[in-house]
């Protein structure tokens, strides 16, 4: 149909007019977008001192999808979820997470944003208080030893910021090695029952390759515009984009299309819970994520229109 639409334009007078005519044919972009609430119903996810992970991310998420449609009125938005349940409605977590890359693939999606909250555990700290005497074997008797007494205790954990993750197709990978790597945090699939992908086998390998020609650069140019904006809002900066395949996150590699999940802040810090709780804090968030979205938009117009030059 492109090829048709190019050769009608040879019977047009070469005019600006002309031209915008048709380039104006070119397939649009970002026609639907996939939005993904993390967790919900019995998955609560992370919790907070007074909120949890389902709670926070579904209430972003849906201000996120009106956002997109006050500022992108031609895309569609697709949720996973809409109100406090699994995806779906299932009755477990595995089949909520089939559920979210089945309805986004099924849907045509175009783009799918998972949105969920950091957590880190507490701190834990320790202090010798006083000995004590025990008896202990030693050399086959029973002798007085003196051991230390313990008390422990734990403090909050200062972990803050955000974090944006792509699905890598390899570790090893050349194309990888631009992304940071992983670290204590961040979301991991809590079900054991959906295996990651082998790059062994032959399926699985023409699977990454294929995700490598098509969906690497775009998952990472979109999660790197969405972690520039964090910084420029100010929030904490954790090392960029970061990268996932060998312990989740399935929902990312399931998708045929980019895809990125965002860690919207710590919910275990009192400070950014409050944050991502609040009418500002979620505004903020919602902000930049739609900024992030119009810029990629815009880059894939650009290269869009690109190869249509070089076709014609």
């Amino acid at each position: 149909m492109i090829r048709q639409s190019w050769l009608a334009c040879l019977f047009i007078p070469i005019t600006t007019f002309a031209s915008v005519a048709c380039f104006s044919q070119t397939k649009k972009v970002l026609r639907t977008i996939i939005i993904d609430p993390g967790h919900g119903g019995i998955d609560q996810g992370a919790k907070g001192n007074y909120s949890t992970e389902a709670e926070v991310s579904l209430a972003v998420s849906l201000k996120l999808g009106k956002a997109i449609e006050q500022e992108m009125p031609e895309t569609k938005i697709v949720y996973t979820r809409t109100t406090d349940i699994l995806p779906g409605n299932k009755s477990n977590k595995t089949d909520a997470l089939r559920y979210r890359a089945d309805l986004a693939n099924a849907s045509a999606g175009d783009l799918f944003i998972a949105v969920h909250c950091n957590a880190a555990p507490p701190i834990r700290h320790s202090q010798v208080i006083g000995h004590k005497t025990v008896m202990a074997k030693r050399k086959k008797k029973k002798v007085p030893v003196r051991v230390p007494i313990y008390r422990y205790w734990t403090t909050p954990n200062p972990a803050a910021g955000t974090e944006t993750y792509i699905w890598a197709i390899s570790k090893s990978d050349a194309k990888v090695n631009s992304v940071s790597k992983n670290d204590d945090y961040g979301e991991v699939d809590s079900t054991l029952n959906i295996s990651l992908p082998d790059p062994s086998d032959p399926v699985e390998r023409s699977r990454m390759l294929i995700y490598a020609q098509n969906y690497f650069r775009k998952s990472l140019t979109f999660a790197d515009l969405i972690e520039k904006g964090f910084q420029s809002q100010g929030r904490e900066y954790r090392g960029g984009v970061k990268q996932r395949n060998d312990k989740g996150i399935w929902v990312l590699q399931a998708t045929g299309m980019p895809s990125v999940l965002v860690e919207i802040g710590f919910i275990t810090s009192k400070d950014e819970e409050d944050y991502i709780n609040s009418e500002k804090g979620q505004d903020e968030i919602v902000t930049n994520i739609v900024s992030a979205l119009k810029e990629y938009k815009q880059k894939l117009e650009s290269r869009q229109l690109a190869d249509d030059k070089k076709a014609f």
